[in-house]
């Protein structure tokens, strides 16, 4: 399989990392976290080549990750802006961060810590079950077919 058909695959993971991965798709989206819009912020902060840029920011709006809105007319400039798909890939990054700042970060401690708002307090992201709040682990959950899966099983075995 090669990686432009990864989506095809039945699995989420592999749809999502048809959208977002590789590494400078997720470095531009985690500047658009960061506030970042235009596309010579992008590059100046990312030290990414234009291509480069253009293929990754072009993906992620044809993804609907991002969207383009106008900012000047003449010549046409466009800002890029996170949309609710993208937002909804906030707790990717804080995962990512917070695996990074464990293992990665060294003695000189996490480049960014995170304040929530709701409390002001520094805080690390955890993934806790939608159903009860535990908190949950590799060894805390079971994976089940779903219905996405399980129908093509169906299909195959007829």
């Amino acid at each position: 399989m090669r990686w432009n058909e990864i989506q095809d695959i039945p699995c989420s993971i592999a749809r999502t990392l048809s959208v977002i991965g590789d590494r400078w798709t997720l470095l531009v989206i985690r500047e658009a976290f960061l506030g970042v819009r235009r596309f010579e912020q992008f590059q100046k902060r990312l030290q990414i080549t234009r291509h480069r840029l253009s293929d990754r920011l072009n993906k992620l709006v044809e993804s609907g990750v991002l969207r383009k809105a106008l900012y000047q007319e003449s010549p046409a400039r466009y800002e890029y802006r996170l949309t609710r798909k993208g937002m909804d890939l906030y707790p990717v990054i804080l995962a990512m961060a917070g695996w990074g700042d464990k293992y990665m970060a060294g003695d000189a401690g996490p480049p960014v810590e995170y304040v929530h708002l709701g409390c002001g307090k520094k805080m690390t992201a955890t993934l806790v079950c939608s159903e009860c709040g535990e908190p949950i682990d590799a060894k805390s959950v079971k994976p089940m077919l779903g219905p996405g899966l399980s129908g093509l099983a169906k299909k195959v075995g007829e």
